[in-house]
């Protein structure tokens, strides 16, 4: 695999649409880019201030909604170049993070926080490699 860079993950803007009784929040159509292929899609819950630091898959190609809070993601390539995205519903968006990006988060606000990946392949133990939080430096207080 070669050198995929910060650059390369994708926020793209979804579509939030007011209806009576609650809105309906948009995540991912097979026509997006960004969609792939569907191997599975499953919820996180991320407590506020949880840090989940850091993984790197080498395969799957990631697409996450925040539909519920607000989640700090952080992003490092190999060349050591950092980006960051908040994202939930008040910046109501999806992060499409393509395999060989070290990348954390953290639950951020007053709420805990629901985070859904739709994946392009089913999770797959051996395709993830995964270093400790103190691995790879960030300021988790002030990005």
């Amino acid at each position: 695999m070669g050198s995929i860079g910060v650059d390369e993950i994708t926020l793209t803007p979804l579509s939030r649409i007011a209806v009576n009784g609650g809105d309906v929040l948009h995540a991912l159509k097979d026509t997006d880019i960004g969609f792939i292929d569907f191997g599975e899609a499953y919820f996180s819950v991320i407590e506020v201030g949880a840090i989940k630091a850091w993984k790197r898959h080498m395969i799957m190609t990631l697409n996450i909604v925040v539909p519920v809070g607000l989640i700090l993601f952080v992003f490092v390539d190999d060349r050591g170049r950092y980006r960051y995205e908040y994202i939930g519903l008040k910046n109501y968006a999806r992060l499409t993070i393509p395999p060989g990006i070290w990348f954390g988060f953290k639950g951020v606000g007053n709420v805990d926080s629901l985070l859904l990946n739709i994946a392009d392949i089913k999770h797959d133990p051996a395709e993830v490699e995964r270093k400790q939080l103190t691995e790879i430096f960030f300021d988790w207080e002030s990005p």
